[in-house]
């Protein structure tokens, strides 16, 4: 049987460097091993969710490396591999599959000139596309996801999000965001954070759970 466009949400807004984009990978790559590269990017991490305000994104980059001893090249090699961020699989497929339904966007962690040039390579046609460096904070505080809803003028009722971060769901339940957790590298749920609707390492399970968003609801 098949589903009405009706019951998917208006907005499906995504994270986009773990749950759309591998950017794993890169890091890894860039750090010259998963090891060191886990450990930078967790340091970047920390940093993000403690800064409060926007503080510029390559600077924090830069400061992760060097608080886990990475050589000054790492976060040039980063850069130098950002344009050839790898799509996971199933995720161009999803979004092709919600385009005649919905209105897609992203709402990432990163300055705006990188957000939008990752976000180009998933060659989507977004309805919106927010960084942290246009809301002034990082995820998950709740104003980079508001920004992104308020854009679109769609309550947040009407709204799905697709994390690729377990700490999405401090911002996403703050803002009233039904969430679906792409769990790609079955990382824990961080202590204290709120339970996702739905949870996977696959992004094809997204669409069944998109497709009776509203009917859920009811």
């Amino acid at each position: 049987m098949s589903v009405p466009s009706a019951a998917y949400p208006r907005v499906v807004l995504f994270d986009l460097l773990t749950a759309l984009l591998d950017s794993w990978t890169v890091w890894n790559a860039a750090a010259g091993s998963e090891a060191r590269g886990r450990a930078w990017r967790a340091e970047y991490l920390r940093l993000t969710y403690g800064c409060g305000a926007y503080q510029p994104y390559e600077q924090l980059v830069q400061a992760a490396a060097e608080a886990v001893g990475l050589p000054a090249s790492a976060p040039a090699a980063l850069e130098a591999g950002w344009d050839g961020l790898p799509a996971w699989d199933g995720a161009r497929d999803l979004l092709q599959a919600l385009r005649p339904h919905c209105r897609l966007g992203v709402v990432t962690n990163c300055s705006r000139r990188l957000g939008h040039r990752a976000a180009a390579l998933l060659g989507v046609d977004w309805d919106v596309v927010v960084t942290s460096e246009e809301a002034g904070y990082y995820k998950p505080d709740p104003r980079p996801y508001q920004l992104a809803l308020a854009r679109l003028e769609t309550p947040a009722s009407q709204a799905a999000f697709v994390a690729g971060s377990g700490y999405d769901l401090f911002g996403t339940s703050q803002v009233g965001l039904r969430t679906y957790w792409h769990n790609r590298v079955g990382l824990a749920l961080p202590a204290g954070a709120p339970a996702p609707e739905a949870q996977s390492p696959r992004l094809e399970a997204a669409l069944p759970w998109l497709a009776g968003f509203g009917v859920a609801a009811r």
